[in-house]
């Protein structure tokens, strides 16, 4: 019996350990499972859309070959929404997915254009009815991933070029560009091109992973060596116990007489223990059921503590609901987006500030931002001890607070930590508000502005959630926007006389004490007391280019930017006297004095905090930046 059973733990050992095998080589499912299309004529714009990317599921790899330029071949990814504003009226060939074949199809799609002067409609696509699925192409050589460029799309006679833009939310460009790996919802989709003006690649595969996990492989190979073993053990007992059995066999003695049979016992009447009659039945009906009501007791506890004193969790309903995202708009950007963003920004500052250049300094400066960088170029053409206006940081982002919206113009905010200077002393973070006008230009600062030491940051929404904008005619704040840059120059010209001097925080504004009332007033008298009355001195309010920009807090209040103007004007009152500008002045104007006067103009740019309508707080001022933007000779 013992071979029977080591020959049958063989059998199914071996048997096992096969099946285990071929679960990892012979009948190994795939890795991947993959699907391409070659893209017909010159299309010059491919879009994946993100359904497409998750027909299966796990992380995509997209393979692109076929470029005439692959150092121009781009791929980047953003909402599908943004990505069909930014193509407009261009023609592209948007790339499905057959479910019953497992292909990749194509389909030629033109873009209405959006009507004259209305920069918010995107245009709706009109896809043509022609659909083609084509074969799966070569896999092609894998790359590393890119990095993004630095300047924004350019428009040129075959089409914009979507290298740059800003409205990516990731963006391979290159080599890198022939092998991505993402991981994308179906709200996002991918744009593949060159650089507008060539083909996009012809070639697009996309590769799912699979499960191909065995795990029965390895079960069944443990189990088999286990079997295997038994096996073996069985053999070998079985073989020590048939040699034993082999040995010489002796012949047994006669055998032992029977011993003889008791005779029987049979109780007699007069010791008979157990009763009988009526008595002893009714007492083992008594007994029978006293044990089968312990049996049903004792069951019934059981039952009952497992039942009834057993605690158990119960699910409790949510008495409040998630928003709907349906609802909800999307920020303007995600934080890695802007962190790239403001790195590109970082990057065109630097160059613009090395080589003073009004020209590179457009192409991420904007209103009063841009005037201000302008001018202090141009001082510092002339006047080679002017300072340069502080640099932008790369990073770190401290804050960021992304407008709430899918049209344009967005706008975005961020406060970044500014490094230490050259004495190791902390210097004032750096607040930036950048406006993106349409889809295909980039982000450009509006407004750059130093925070006040003691500058206290309301609570704001956070960054995937974004924010709302303000019109500048709310009523629900204890200011309107619009008003806010008049009511405070009216107290830089008024000081506390001004009607609006209550409503604003006084003791945390460092820059009154600067160019305040008080300032204005010991300008003049030490003019007079130098040069008598052959001259005055005065400053006329008036706003800057800049856009009134106020978005909410979760207070009900809002940040609010604003670009109030100073024009000053030092004129002569006294024939045969001048008026001597200061060096800056002249570096500006070209005029070191003058027979008449000279007017010089000065912007500030400052955000401040308004709270809501009848709140006890008052208007803070949060940053400022502010200097000389114009000069010139009066008559």
């Amino acid at each position: 019996m013992r071979f029977v059973l080591a020959i049958v733990a063989f059998v199914v050992a071996a048997v096992m350990i096969v099946a285990g095998i071929a679960q990892r080589t012979v009948f190994a499912p795939p890795t991947h499972v993959a699907a391409g299309t070659s893209i017909a004529g010159d299309a010059r714009f491919v879009v994946i859309d993100g359904s497409v990317l998750n027909a299966h599921p796990g992380q995509q790899t997209l393979r692109v070959t076929g470029a005439p330029d692959p150092t121009k071949q781009v791929v980047a990814y953003g909402r599908t929404a943004d990505m069909k504003a930014w193509l407009e009226d261009q023609k592209y060939v948007a790339v499905g997915y057959r479910k019953t074949t497992g292909t990749l199809t194509t389909k030629n799609v033109t873009a209405k254009p959006a009507p004259s002067g209305d920069e918010h409609d995107t245009g709706t696509a009109t896809p043509e009815p022609t659909e083609t699925p084509a074969p799966t192409p070569g896999p092609a050589s894998s790359a590393s991933a890119g990095a993004t460029a630095a300047t924004g799309s350019t428009t040129k006679a075959g089409g914009p070029n979507p290298a740059g833009s800003d409205l990516w939310l990731e963006e391979f460009d290159g080599t890198a560009a022939q092998v991505t790996r993402m991981n994308i919802p179906n709200d996002v989709s991918v744009i593949v091109a060159s650089d507008g003006d060539q083909p996009a690649p012809s070639h697009v595969t996309v590769t799912w992973p699979v499960d191909s996990s065995t795990p029965w492989a390895f079960p069944l190979i443990i189990g088999g060596l286990g079997l295997l073993l038994i096996g073996i053990v069985l053999y070998l007992w079985g073989l020590y116990t048939h040699r034993r059995a082999r040995g010489p066999r002796r012949k047994s003695g006669p055998k032992m007489p029977k011993l003889p049979k008791a005779p029987k016992y049979k109780p007699t009447a007069m010791i008979e223990t157990t009763p009988r009659g009526r008595r002893s039945t009714r007492r083992a009906r008594v007994i029978l059921p006293a044990a089968l009501a312990g049996a049903l007791a004792l069951t019934g506890c059981t039952a009952g503590t497992s039942a009834s004193n057993t605690p158990a969790k119960t699910a409790t309903p949510l008495t409040t609901q998630a928003p709907n995202p349906k609802d909800q708009l999307p920020p303007a950007v995600t934080v890695p987006q802007l962190e790239r963003i403001v790195k590109r920004i970082s990057d065109s500052a630097a160059q613009a500030d090395a080589k003073a250049s009004p020209d590179l300094a457009k192409v991420r400066f904007t209103g009063p931002a841009l005037q201000l960088r302008e001018a202090n170029y141009a001082i510092r053409a002339k006047k080679a001890d002017e300072p340069p206006l502080p640099a932008i940081p790369a990073s770190p982002i401290v804050l960021s607070l992304p407008q709430a919206t899918d049209t344009w113009p967005r706008m975005v905010a961020a406060v970044i930590q500014t490094p230490k200077d050259a004495k190791g002393n902390d210097q004032a973070p750096i607040a930036l508000t950048m406006v993106q006008a349409t889809p295909r230009e980039n982000y450009q600062v509006e407004y750059a502005v130093s925070l006040e030491p003691k500058a206290k940051v309301p609570n704001l929404a956070p960054a995937s959630i974004g924010s709302a904008v303000v019109p500048p005619d709310s009523k629900l704040l204890a200011l309107p926007p619009g008003k806010l840059a008049g009511a405070y120059s009216d107290i830089l010209m008024n000081g506390e006389k001004s009607r609006y001097a209550d409503l604003f925080d006084s003791a945390s504004d460092q820059l009154q004490p600067q160019v305040g009332a008080a300032w204005k007033q010991k300008q003049q008298q030490q003019l007079a007391a130098q040069f008598g009355n052959t001259s005055s001195l005065s400053w006329t309010p008036g706003t800057g280019p800049g856009d009134v920009i106020a978005m909410a807090t979760n207070d009900s209040g809002a940040i609010v930017w604003v670009n109030p103007r100073e024009t000053q004007l030092h004129k002569v009152t006294e024939a045969g006297a001048q008026v001597i500008a200061g060096a800056t002045t002249a570096a500006l104007s070209g005029v070191a004095s003058s027979n008449t006067g000279i007017e010089s103009v000065f912007d500030y740019q400052l955000a401040f905090y308004v709270p809501p309508a009848g709140s006890k707080e008052k208007i803070r001022l949060l940053g400022y930046a502010q200097g000389l933007v114009s000069a010139k000779q009066v008559g």
